[in-house]
């Protein structure tokens, strides 16, 4: 068997997006699936959208992620340089156009950009209106173009695609296509800068990085024919593709920059972790056979099977993503989980209150970080409330019980020494014994007085062992204030 070998080629030109993180994931379980190789390449041809420091997340985008690459620019496995543009200044592009210009499969084209206005318009597969191409300068004699090219007149070299007949293509999920050669164009693919379009750049790379399995969004469907006749003009074996089904927001529209989640970074800032990413990003257009959803990395490794790709789009379901996150901050270690959860807390609470503690109270209430401010606000100011909070049905308790529960309950937590939470709910439960309450009964208008909140992470005597003596009775007597105005 041919060892498998797929790529994840990026160009530098910002954050990294879910649908090319999903992409660099899958060409990689491809790859690890059966011991293959997982293969980097930086494609920067594209010079007018490259951004500064664009090249470094990507690289740490892949190290955090655990996508380790096999070859790659950092990585020479033999077949670099792995940056498009130290490959085009060797002058390889070039000289395998010119492969084809020999061969008839394409042609100088010196057309300039007045004549190309006048052509028929059409529009991309991103959406980019371009021109239609007329073939004019197929038709320039072996003369012609060389006094055109001793000049120095500008010129790009054209793929040369018949314009009758059809061009089939097989897809590993979407199976055989057939494309009117009608619609093909003939695509640029040496641009007047001497720079290969990423059209022409990918098939020459992957033929000569021998990649077996190019995997890519579904948008890149209708070019397949082109990369097709590519192949088939130089006489190279044809790779299997794998395209992925197309990722939506929540209304069914292409995930964009707009909706604040479309990259890895902006995710790692709104306080998801990684393995959940990984794991959520996965599961956007492949299903496993038995509908488990919680995967490690290695697992997704040993099971993954690309066949099992949808055709339909995948809908990146925002708050499915937050609950797979919090089925994560879960399962994680408390000392790793505090490591991430302390900068929040001290960023909220500046009291010298035990943080540890407050940490294990919402470890298992919360789906991502931020979630923690509204769980521990109150620690670090009572907000303000309403009296109505005091009454609660299930629990019996009105403004007026409230209020007598409070003022029995000062001098006995004045008394009291021992602020451990053992020691205090001991003292509430006596004191409920004593009086013929339910626990809840004393529990409720207590955390209320403590926390001026509906929903708190812990229960009352957590919170008065965590806020201690002094600052608690503080609390309660504020509490009896407002029932009694």
């Amino acid at each position: 068997m041919v060892k498998i070998r797929t790529r994840f080629a990026p160009s530098p030109t910002g954050r990294m997006h879910v649908g090319n993180l999903r992409t660099a994931l899958y060409a990689y379980l491809i790859a690890k699936h059966q011991n293959g190789d997982f293969i980097l390449r930086i494609e920067d041809t594209d010079q007018e959208r490259l951004v500064e420091g664009a090249v470094d997340i990507i690289y740490r985008t892949l190290e955090k992620t655990g996508l380790v690459h096999d070859e790659g620019p950092d990585k020479d496995g033999g077949v670099g340089p792995y940056v498009q543009s130290e490959r085009q200044a060797s002058g390889l592009y070039l000289e395998y156009a010119k492969k084809l210009i020999e061969k008839g499969e394409a042609y100088y084209c010196f057309c300039d950009q007045e004549r190309l206005a006048t052509l028929k318009q059409s529009v991309d597969e991103s959406g980019k209106t371009i021109s239609v191409y007329d073939k004019h300068c197929l038709s320039l004699s072996k003369e012609e173009v060389e006094a055109n090219l001793a000049a120095g007149k500008p010129y790009v070299i054209r793929q040369n695609n018949p314009n009758t007949g059809t061009t089939t293509f097989s897809d590993e999920i979407y199976g055989d296509i057939t494309v009117d050669n009608a619609e093909l164009d003939d695509m640029i693919l040496i641009k007047s800068d001497g720079f290969p379009t990423y059209n022409f750049a990918n098939v020459v790379d992957d033929h000569l990085m021998g990649i077996t399995h190019v995997v890519r969004g579904n948008e890149y469907l209708s070019s397949s024919p082109k990369y097709n006749r590519l192949y088939e003009a130089f006489g190279w074996e044809v790779p299997i593709y794998v395209h992925c089904p197309l990722i939506t927001d929540e209304d069914h529209h292409k995930l964009s920059k707009r909706c604040g989640h479309s990259s890895y970074e902006d995710l790692l800032d709104q306080g998801f972790l990684t393995e959940a990413i990984v794991n959520f990003v996965a599961l956007l257009g492949w299903s496993p056979t038995d509908n488990r959803e919680i995967f490690s990395l290695k697992e997704l490794t040993e099971v993954f099977d690309y066949r099992h790709l949808s055709k339909s789009p995948a809908v990146f379901d925002y708050t499915k993503l937050k609950w797979m996150n919090g089925e994560y901050i879960k399962a994680m270690d408390f000392d790793a989980f505090y490591e991430k959860a302390e900068p929040v807390l001290k960023s909220i609470i500046t009291k010298p209150l035990n943080l540890k503690k407050i940490a294990e109270m919402v470890k298992t209430r919360i789906e991502v970080f931020p979630d923690i401010k509204d769980q521990v606000d109150f620690f670090e100011t009572l907000p303000e409330y309403d009296t109505e909070m005091y009454r609660h049905k299930k629990m019996k308790t009105t403004k007026e019980s409230s209020l007598e529960v409070l003022r029995d309950l000062v001098p006995l937590l004045e008394k009291q020494t021992d602020y451990s939470n053992d020691a205090l709910f001991a003292l509430l439960v006596s004191y409920a014994e004593q009086k013929g309450y339910k626990n809840g009964y004393v529990l409720w208008p207590v955390r209320t007085a403590l926390s001026g909140k509906q929903m708190t992470p812990a229960g009352a005597t957590e919170i008065l062992e965590i806020l201690g003596k002094e600052e608690s009775l503080n609390r309660i007597k504020k509490g009896i204030a407002l029932l009694e105005n």
